[in-house]
């Protein structure tokens, strides 16, 4: 068997996000965001120290390209700039991201920079959020800002996973404000945030900037539970709608086609709640953006399985990873399950490699005014300790996840579609957001106490990939 090489100028990356990494929540004049009250009175995880990133960035950079990392996704957090959402900027805030993309470009990292990762300012969050759209333009005068403060950035991200943002804080309840079941909201922040998105774009072009600009979307690839029942078929249509769908159409044909729409209504008219509004203004915002955008990026980490099912939701989230613990099933939508053969994380997350083939082809056959993908998350969370010898943590498991996972995105290549980048989800251990620290996802093992890092058996291996630009087999 012939050994397929990734393109020559193809980014190996990895990722992070400003919330989970940085820590130091409460310095130099960062102000509070959604999750800061929410984890407080829960008071189950902190976000500090996280991984430190906010102080020990230098480290991390000098890591990433000692094994052969050329490209990180970052993410700037809006409060750090603007403490309140808008108003007054915090230097210190600015001066911040200056030296973390200085420190990038000195040692060849190239920063893919993401303005929203689900840390709404505190302000913003109580004033509606997502729902409000007025908050769309606060969103955008942050963006302006920021495109004109860091002129040297070249790869720009409006939104990370507006999809986990919508549905996890109206359906599933995992975000705050932790609402559950109310497909009304969920859908009208779902276009709330493809028009905030869209503007960012539009206003990123008048601009007439030099850099590229795009948006990250987490993608499950839904199948129906049994493909020869017409009530697993339409039930995994349905829940298609909910997760990809309307996001798809939304930011990479710029309309919403007529089956989106009578799929999400007929999820509206099961659970008796009114349907999202769209003016006939926001039509033109989405359409213009998506004849502009440069690249769109995937976060895959596993598909859905979905049966018929007619009774009332209810969802369990396996937060500790109890494996076996998790339950979803949406009135008017569907039940997931397992197909027998298929492998589970301790999550409970579905590993399905073709999967990914699948959504990069969907999107490639589907979708024809996108000019690049890039695969922006990857990756698996483990359980994971360091023992007394601090030798190197042998995580195969991930090792075999990955490789498994980039064959597909080989196979996609071959098959025409455009993907240019992967970004291991994630460079390093760090905070996350409905888990706290016992998931972990990192090329670099990090001694939370100690903030130490040290590198895993998986970045050893990732630097192979980079320099051979070849799958290794150990």
């Amino acid at each position: 068997m012939v050994e397929l090489n990734f393109p020559k100028n193809f980014y190996f990356g990895g990722a992070t996000a400003a919330y989970q990494a940085e820590g130091a929540t409460k310095e130099d004049g960062k102000g509070r965001v959604l999750w800061d009250s929410y984890l407080e009175k829960e008071g189950t995880f902190s976000p500090d120290p996280a991984c430190d990133f906010y102080h020990r960035y230098p480290e991390d950079i000098e890591l990433a390209h000692k094994f052969g990392i050329n490209a990180i996704r970052v993410s700037i957090a809006w409060s750090r700039i603007f403490p309140n959402g808008d108003g007054k900027v915090e230097k210190k805030g600015v001066n911040f991201y200056h030296e973390l993309f200085r420190k990038c470009f000195s040692e060849n990292v190239e920063p893919f920079v993401t303005l929203h990762h689900f840390d709404s300012p505190e302000k913003i969050y109580l004033d509606g959020d997502w729902l409000n759209p007025q908050n769309i333009s606060k969103f955008l005068d942050y963006a302006k800002f920021c495109f004109k403060e860091f002129p040297e950035i070249n790869y720009w991200i409006t939104i990370n996973e507006p999809t986990s943002m919508a549905v996890q804080q109206y359906v599933t309840g995992t975000f705050p404000p932790a609402q559950k079941y109310n497909f009304s909201r969920c859908f009208q922040v779902e276009h709330n945030l493809n028009l905030a998105h869209a503007k960012a774009v539009n206003l990123f072009k008048k601009m007439n900037l030099k850099g590229k600009i795009g948006i990250v979307h987490a993608l499950q690839t839904v199948y129906p539970f049994d493909p020869n029942k017409s009530g697993d078929q339409h039930a995994a249509e349905l829940q298609d709608a909910l997760d990809n769908k309307l996001f798809l159409d939304g930011t990479l044909a710029g309309e919403y086609s007529k089956k989106s729409i009578d799929l999400v209504n007929e999820i509206l008219t099961a659970n008796q709640q009114k349907h999202f509004e769209v003016r006939q203004e926001d039509y033109k915002e989405l359409q213009s953006a998506a004849n502009q955008l440069d690249f769109v990026g995937v976060n895959y980490y596993f598909s859905k399985f979905i049966k018929e099912y007619h009774g009332k939701s209810e969802t369990i989230h396996n937060g500790t990873g109890k494996k076996g613990s998790s339950i979803s099933r949406l009135r008017g939508i569907g039940e997931s399950g397992l197909r027998d053969g298929i492998a589970t994380t301790d999550w409970d997350w579905p590993i399905y490699p073709k999967g990914m083939y699948d959504i990069l082809m969907r999107i490639t056959n589907e979708y024809p005014k996108i000019k690049n993908i890039y695969i922006t998350e990857n990756g698996i969370g483990l359980k994971e300790e360091l023992d007394n010898k601090h030798t190197v943590i042998n995580d195969e498991k991930r090792i075999d996840y990955l490789k498994l996972h980039l064959k597909e995105v080989q196979r996609a290549i071959e098959d025409g579609a455009k993907v240019n980048g992967y970004f291991v989800w994630s460079l390093q251990d760090m905070f996350s957001w409905t888990n706290g620290y016992n998931k972990r996802y990192g090329l670099f093992y990090v001694d939370f106490k100690s903030q130490k890092r040290y590198p895993k058996k998986s970045a050893y291996w990732y630097k192979e990939l980079s320099e051979t630009k070849q799958i290794p087999e150990i």
